[in-house]
């Protein structure tokens, strides 16, 4: 079976209920992931998941770049060889599953699954009608499934993290015997409410103890410019948070190391992780530290996925509903407009949508911080250096 989902980390991970339902209804199925290289990179998160067919697809590209026909016949083959018998294809409620079906159909695909408002023709076998454009992005996806006969699971967010990633994220933090232990002890944990040797799973990947420093992780970057925070109110962000007690640490892509050198070089102690780690990697920090701030990116869904509380500065660009995180301590900050949800990829106007305080994300942040293990956790800044 081929799972179609060819979009960014986020919209992968918020696959994963629908990958399990498939799992759970064909347990000896093999199951492959059609992605992007940049959503296939979740992929290894999603215990699912048997292979994955990574691909540019066309019907994804932007900006009226021309693409060679000979790229969808190359992608036919490359279907065909893989001997599926059925096609699952997830979209939002924008995007259209016929351009995917039609593919599968000319790879000899004979079940083709997929939901949207329009008819489309051939393309499709099942074709499902769209739930309401607010859906969540999690229950959408379940709700085509149910409508073709696969029993539902619960919607909750789960990943697994590797155990190697789990110890490179520790060396990033510097945890250790000689370091500050954040990370001591922290294990390869599926993020179902169970950790290996643990029951709750709640918190489990965050250290505790009175007298250490909470950890902050930013994430400054986004799939476009228009979902993104602007870098110098980042910095604000991190310089406040520091003052606060807080260790920061401000990660992103190699492509979005501009950002991050913006947002942490001028506050004192930031550490910067500008393309130093892959996606597994990210989700192990944002197991271990104790906030993450980002953009409404695919970091804000792994937060949710691992429980870590999240302040989620939310472009206009998508409704909040759509894909709000909603299985762990969250905070959605967004500036209502006229113009949301406007669907653009850069900012036509001012980017009054994220016209959000600096203030006001560092306040969200610190009450996360603090509702999560207490106000003691945090340093004085005045006994900061003494310590």
């Amino acid at each position: 079976m081929l799972v179609i989902r060819p979009d960014n980390v986020g919209d992968v991970v918020m696959a994963g209920p629908a990958l399990r339902s498939l799992r759970r209804a064909a347990p000896r199925a093999r199951l492959d992931l059609l992605a992007t290289p940049a959503g296939a990179a979740a992929a290894a998160l999603l215990p699912e998941v048997d292979g994955v067919l990574t691909a540019s697809v066309s019907w994804q590209k932007t900006g009226g770049e021309d693409v060679p026909v000979t790229d969808d016949l190359d992608l036919v083959e490359r279907i065909g060889w893989g001997g599926y018998e059925a096609a699952v294809i997830l979209t939002s409620f924008s995007q259209a599953p016929w351009p995917a079906g039609n593919l599968c159909r000319l790879a000899g695909l004979p079940v083709r699954v997929g939901m949207s408002k329009e008819f489309g023709g051939a393309g499709l076998t099942h074709w499902v009608p769209s739930p309401p454009d607010e859906t969540h992005q999690v229950d959408r996806a379940l709700h085509m499934l149910e409508r073709v006969g696969v029993p539902p699971v619960e919607g909750r967010l789960r990943v697994r993290v590797p155990a190697e990633a789990a110890r490179t994220a520790r060396r990033l933090l510097g945890g250790g015997p000689t370091g500050d232990g954040r990370m001591e002890g922290q294990t390869d944990r599926q993020v179902d409410g169970q950790t290996d040797g643990q029951a709750d799973g709640h918190g489990d990947g965050h250290a505790e103890g009175h007298g250490r420093r909470p950890c902050a992780l930013i994430l400054p970057g986004a799939s476009c410019s228009a979902r993104r925070y602007p870098a110098d109110r980042f910095a604000q962000v991190a310089g406040l948070l520091t003052a606060a007690g807080l260790r920061v640490l401000v990660a992103g892509t190699a492509r979005e190391a501009s950002l991050v050198e913006a947002t942490g070089a001028d506050v004192p102690g930031a550490v910067l992780l500008p393309g130093r780690f892959d996606v597994p990697v990210l989700a192990a920090l944002i197991d271990a530290v104790d906030v993450v701030v980002c953009n409404n990116s695919g970091g804000a869904h792994l937060a949710s996925a691992l429980g870590t509380p999240v302040v989620v500065l939310f472009a206009g660009t998508e409704q909040v509903e759509q894909y709000r995180p909603r299985f762990g301590p969250a905070s959605i900050l967004t500036v209502p407009t006229a113009c949301s949800p406007c669907r653009q990829f850069a900012c036509p106007f001012a980017h009054d949508c994220l016209d959000i305080p600096p203030e006001q994300v560092a306040a969200e942040a610190l009450r996360l911080t603090d509702e999560r293990g207490g106000p003691w956790w945090r340093t004085p800044a005045g006994a900061r250096d003494a310590r």
